[in-house]
């Protein structure tokens, strides 16, 4: 056992200490949920919705006092309303496609005398370990749609929202939830790691860093315990000549910074055909020096700390790499005098004149850091767009949706954008390729990577 710490990047103070579970609390919590789990499975549909209905509305009630932890916790602030809206008509979406996502599937060959379907199972216990940069939405993602389809949920939340999973257990056991069936549990990576290689659960929804994915894999081996996992993302814009260019950039920028750039499908790197460069550029600059870089728990504040000032020293090195390298900041410091080394406050930057052999372009840095660079085309920018080792979503900003998807067929990545970035739709699925992970979650595909098929084949005599 050990104490986890949440240190608040506001004030670089303690703001939450919890002790690990300790071995026989993980052990018990399994083994009731385990059995909770078999009686959960034959609760109707109906009923299981009702109880997460009944959920969401005790969380919706807490989103002011939800807003200021979501700040002091990881930064974000306050004027943004936290995260419930997004989170209600996401977790409802889930419920209400669980009918449809879970029904049997009839064979495309009906034949006489013969009764056959598949049917959708819980796979049994899943084991949702969350990331703080969204942590009541990324968790979400997982929860609703496992406990709808008939499985208990084990949930490690990251160090630095630890009371997030707190106000997921409150919640759940307010709305009534069988007792044992979901439980918040703070665990160390090594408590992860034992979870996973001792086989007592049955599937595992992972978001976080390509390392990290990688320590649950080896966890998990051997143990046929399947995986969704999310990983790291470095994810590009293109602005095609036709692209409505006011448009573009207002929307480019949000998409860049917002959450001070700590977004699993923040766009960082951006591609601008040659004729709109300049345009595009000057605008760009405009818009993020209106940014102000603050204490996140002010009104006024549009852009927080980063959660960590080790995120933060990450962001500047690969800035200081970039103009190193002949890159030129985009974006005046003078305007940002909160911005200080040595502290999780960055202020928003761009860099131009860069290239494909710099960090900037290749590497994700999870901050309020992009890289511009111009294109002749959209083969050009297709190429660029691939050489990447990640793929979670790319945005294609133009008049021409033809094009667009056109364009979008042929970029490796999970997921394509027209005009916007950075949303998760639940009636879809997120998913990413090459480093960025495997599986997918939301949507009726998320459902299925939370059950198991099971073959129905009756014959009458």
């Amino acid at each position: 056992m050990a104490d986890i710490v949440c240190i608040s990047p506001i004030d670089g103070q303690e703001l939450v200490r919890r002790t690990t579970a300790s071995g026989a609390e993980i052990a018990a919590t399994l083994t009731a949920m385990r059995a909770a789990q078999k009686d959960w499975a034959h609760v109707s549909l109906a009923d299981r919705a009702a109880i997460l209905r009944r959920f969401i509305e005790i969380m919706r009630l807490q989103n002011e006092d939800v807003t200021i932890e979501i700040a002091q916790q990881m930064g974000r602030p306050v004027r943004y309303g936290g995260e419930f809206r997004s989170f209600e008509e996401r977790a409802n979406y889930l419920i209400d496609l669980a009918p449809s996502a879970l029904a049997p599937s009839l064979p495309i060959d009906p034949r006489d005398g013969l009764t056959r379907y598949i049917a959708r199972v819980p796979v049994g216990i899943v084991f949702v370990v969350a990331p703080w940069n969204y942590p009541y939405l990324t968790a979400i993602n997982t929860i609703i749609p496992a406990l709808m389809a008939g499985n208990g949920v084990l949930l490690k939340h990251a160090a630095q929202t630890l009371l997030v999973g707190e106000r997921f257990q409150a919640a759940l056991d307010q709305a009534g939830l069988p007792t044992g069936l979901f439980r918040n549990l703070v665990l160390s990576h090594d408590d992860t790691a034992r979870i996973l290689s001792s086989g007592s659960v049955d599937h595992v929804n992972f978001t976080g860093s390509v390392e990290g994915g990688r320590a649950i894999e080896r966890a998990a081996a051997g143990t046929f315990t399947t995986a969704t996992l999310e990983l790291g993302g470095k994810d590009p814009a293109y602005v095609r000549a036709d692209a409505k260019l006011d448009f573009a950039i207002e929307n480019i920028v949000d998409g860049a910074y917002f959450n001070s750039g700590q977004c699993c499908c923040g766009i960082e790197r951006i591609y601008v055909h040659d004729t709109l460069y300049d345009q595009f550029v000057d605008g760009f600059a405009a818009m993020t020096s209106s940014y102000v870089l603050g204490n996140p728990l002010e009104q006024t504040t549009t852009l927080g700390p980063m959660a960590n000032t080790r995120f933060a020293d990450l962001v500047r090195g690969q800035t200081a790499e970039a103009l190193a390298k002949g890159g030129k900041a985009l974006i005046d410091p003078a305007g940002f005098a909160n911005d200080k080394t040595g502290t999780p406050y960055l202020m928003p930057q761009a860099v131009i004149d860069v290239d494909h052999t710099m960090s900037i372009m290749r590497d994700e840095n999870f901050g309020p850091l992009v890289g511009i660079m111009k294109v002749s085309d959209d083969a050009s920018a297709i190429a660029l767009m691939n050489d990447s080792d990640y793929g979670l979503t790319a945005s294609i900003w133009t008049q021409d949706l033809d094009a667009a998807e056109q364009i979008g067929l042929q970029i490796e990545t999970g997921l394509v954008f027209a005009n916007r970035a950075d949303y998760v739709d639940p009636g879809l699925a997120w998913s990413g390729v090459k480093n960025t992970g495997r599986g997918a979650s939301v949507g009726k595909l998320g459902y299925d990577g939370l059950t198991r098929p099971r073959a129905i084949h009756l014959r009458k005599v």
